[in-house]
């Protein structure tokens, strides 16, 4: 079962930090590195149930 409760310290830094990342990039360049992230922290959580539910979860969004 997915977590879908704030689970880290600092929700709005974490926030801030992931829109200065893409501050003066592209449209492209901003969607290449949102699709890295996703696979970092995919490869990080390494358990696909976990990846599935979550996929479905965004899915239904």
């Amino acid at each position: 079962m997915l977590n879908l409760k704030p689970n880290f310290d600092d929700t709005d830094g974490f926030y801030d930090r992931l829109i200065g990342v893409h501050e003066g990039l592209t449209d492209a360049q901003s969607e290449a590195l949102n699709a890295r992230l996703i696979l970092i922290l995919a490869n990080h959580i390494g358990n696909q149930d976990v990846l599935d539910a979550a996929l479905d979860i965004a899915a239904q969004s």
